[in-house]
């Protein structure tokens, strides 16, 4: 009977675990909508404005930005876009292991030295770093609450003043790019400074060239579009990865929603069979009280 106590209790254990990954599921899901339409909304906006600025200026080599000025790579700053929290399967860790493979292969020195600075933006992210004795630099776990262009803006702002007065020669960014519900994908990507090659693609690649009517003048706006497109590319990551999440979270609760069905199934079975075995015990120990009686008479 024991057995059977405590094969019950795990029953009640795993469908209280079952109703409660159910409801994080719908939770997420909803979530994840909103996500999502915020991401798809932007993408047009952010392609567009990286198109304006190939067809102004065919090459950054041409303009005198600070932001797409190259240098000595002294000081790095790496952005790590994670989460606030967990139970989003590998969603954290991808992005973690992305950098941390990208730290160890190109700028272990720069560690070493104490060079090598990082913005932790989620709370998994900050943490792990800060346990590893990473050089953290301010804390941004708030910016996923409310996540607007603004608060993007401001964050975005900090660096590349901190780059354009050289307390850093190089920026990158580690997040989740979002394909699908299922389907997150772990993104290296240069920040500062801008890659040629990012607007050289899109004054080059699939779009006509525009004659604009320009007011005041080229170089005016190319400088006026540089540090928005900056943002808006830091922005855009912080939406991806904000879907991705929930994406990610979805996935992680219905895959463990299935796995508790089976799980139940699988204890169900054990406790029937418990049960039929304790009955069968019953059954012989009243039949051989039956028969002890008999023969006593």
């Amino acid at each position: 009977m024991a057995n059977l106590k405590e094969v019950r209790n795990r029953i009640g254990s795993i469908v209280s675990t079952q109703q409660i990954t159910k409801a994080m599921k719908m939770v997420s899901a909803a979530r994840f909508r909103r996500a999502t339409e915020a991401i798809i909304r932007m993408r047009p906006y952010a392609t567009k404005l990286q198109e304006i600025l190939g067809n102004l200026s065919a090459s950054l080599e041409s303009s005198s930005s600070v932001y797409a000025q190259e240098r000595d790579v002294k000081n790095v700053l790496l952005l790590v876009i994670t989460s606030n929290r967990g139970l989003a399967g590998s969603f954290n860790m991808n992005v973690i292991k992305a950098a941390n493979n990208l730290i160890a292969s190109d700028y272990a020195g720069h560690r070493n030295s104490g060079n090598l600075h990082i913005i932790g933006i989620g709370k998994k992210g900050q943490d792990y770093y800060r346990k590893h004795k990473y050089n953290i630099t301010g804390d941004n776990n708030e910016l996923f609450n409310n996540l607007t262009f603004e608060n993007a803006a401001a964050i975005a702002g900090e660096v590349m003043k901190g780059y354009s007065e050289g307390k850093y020669d190089k920026v990158i960014m580690f997040y989740n790019q979002f394909r699908n519900a299922a389907v997150q994908v772990p993104t290296t990507e240069q920040l500062l400074p801008i890659p040629r090659t990012r607007i050289e693609q899109q004054s080059s690649g699939g779009g006509h060239k525009v004659d604009y009517i320009l007011e005041p003048s080229q170089e005016a706006i190319v400088e006026e579009l540089i540090p928005k497109s900056i943002k808006m590319q830091f922005y855009k990551a912080l939406l991806d990865s904000h879907a991705s999440e929930h994406g990610a979270r979805m996935t992680a609760m219905d895959k463990a929603t299935e796995n508790a069905g089976e799980l139940l199934r699988s204890l169900r079975l054990q406790y029937n069979r418990a049960r039929q075995a304790a009955i069968t015990n019953e059954i012989l120990e009243i039949v051989s009280g039956a028969n002890a009686l008999s023969s006593g008479d």
